[in-house]
């Protein structure tokens, strides 16, 4: 059995990163992005909660790319997400922007909130 390309149906992959950016839909984001299968925006980082409760409803995981290492999410962050549906899982931003396409794939209500990796290799 031959593998297969995912399928997206339409919705919104990670085409790549970098020092500093994001590739979506061949449109270059500089610095935080916050992104579902339905849109990309850019982030400023967790104190804008607005943006990450906004996603109540809309995903039911949050991968949060921390930056170039794994970090703990904002005191109560993670409480107040669960709160409003959304688990939260904290992890390196290369490793969210991974597995946010596979889960993307699968047809999950996956969304990434990345924060920027100022020494990233350059992907795809």
């Amino acid at each position: 059995m031959a593998p297969r390309e995912p399928g997206f149906a339409g919705a919104l992959p990670i085409d790549g990163y970098g020092p500093g950016f994001f590739r979506i839909a061949g449109a270059v984001h500089r610095g935080g992005l916050l992104i579902h299968a339905e849109a990309a925006m850019p982030w400023t980082g967790f104190d804008d909660l607005a943006a990450l409760r906004a996603l109540a409803g809309q995903v039911d995981l949050l991968l949060c790319g921390m930056g170039a290492d794994i970090a703990h999410l904002p005191k109560g962050l993670q409480v107040e997400l669960e709160a409003l549906g959304v688990m939260a899982e904290p992890m390196s931003t290369a490793s969210a922007a991974r597995h946010y396409n596979v889960l993307l794939s699968e047809g999950r209500r996956v969304g990434a909130a990345l924060l920027p990796m100022p020494g990233a290799v350059p992907t795809a």
